[in-house]
């Protein structure tokens, strides 16, 4: 996302995990507004290839399991072929399957596979894809859970407490391919999980949020992501390893 011609902007190429998701598809229709290349994985394939067919040729939707290897390379390949290079990574795939301090070893294994290991191999694998970029940089998506315990959850809140501290590792690493590495840590969202929730009834979800966010209401997915899109963006050129 390189500024030329007194403030326009050169199209960059980024990846979306779980970017059919309300969070993810925010995230990705922000940046294809601004004239950027998508590459939107989810394990909804039929909601990536929806997404990709409303926005049009800037936007591939693939079937995507963060859980496997051939999936992320996939992804890669796509953006270095299809679009001819990769400027950035927003890490979104998640899993809130959580049965507490009781989940089972499985359970344990499937949380991290999806939120932690699926992002972190993603960012492995296009590390030299991403190096020949301008301005490289990667959000990794975590939580305001990570940072408080819930009566009842684990999974979740354990996994994104684990993604923040990678965060923090990949930006080390990766300083000297100058590829920025961010996390944001989103309060409460209108997203599936509240929506269903709430039996689909936002104004009760901002009362139910009111009690515990200073601004009286719960986050839209947009909100959200005009952070991620800051944290991509050249006006975020010296912050890494860094929550926002």
């Amino acid at each position: 996302m390189t500024p030329i011609n007194g403030g326009n902007t050169v199209p960059c190429t980024y990846i979306v995990s779980g970017g059919a998701s309300r969070l993810g598809a925010a995230v990705v229709r922000r940046l294809h507004s601004a004239g950027h290349n998508i590459v939107v994985g989810d394990l909804d394939e039929g909601a990536a290839l929806a997404l990709s067919e409303e926005l049009g040729e800037r936007c591939f939707g693939a079937a995507c399991d963060v859980g496997e290897d051939l999936h992320l390379e996939q992804l890669v390949r796509v953006a270095r072929d299809r679009f001819e290079g990769l400027d950035g990574i927003v890490n979104n795939a998640v899993t809130y399957i959580d049965n507490g301090i009781f989940s089972s070893r499985e359970e344990w294994h499937r949380a991290f596979n999806v939120n932690v290991f699926g992002g972190a191999r993603l960012v492995a694998e296009a590390v030299p894809l991403l190096a020949r970029s301008l301005n490289p940089a990667v959000v990794n998506v975590a939580s305001i859970a990570a940072k408080m315990a819930q009566k009842g959850r684990a999974l979740y809140p354990v996994a994104k407490a684990a993604i923040m501290h990678l965060t923090r590792m990949q930006a080390v690493e990766l300083a000297e391919h100058k590829i920025r590495v961010n996390s944001v840590s989103p309060a409460w969202t209108w997203s599936r999980p509240i929506e269903q929730a709430s039996g689909g009834d936002r104004q009760h979800a901002d009362d139910v949020g009111a009690t515990l966010h200073p601004l009286g209401r719960i986050a839209d997915a947009e909100e959200v992501a005009d952070a991620v899109v800051f944290l991509l963006s050249p006006q975020a050129s010296f912050i890494t390893g860094t929550d926002l």
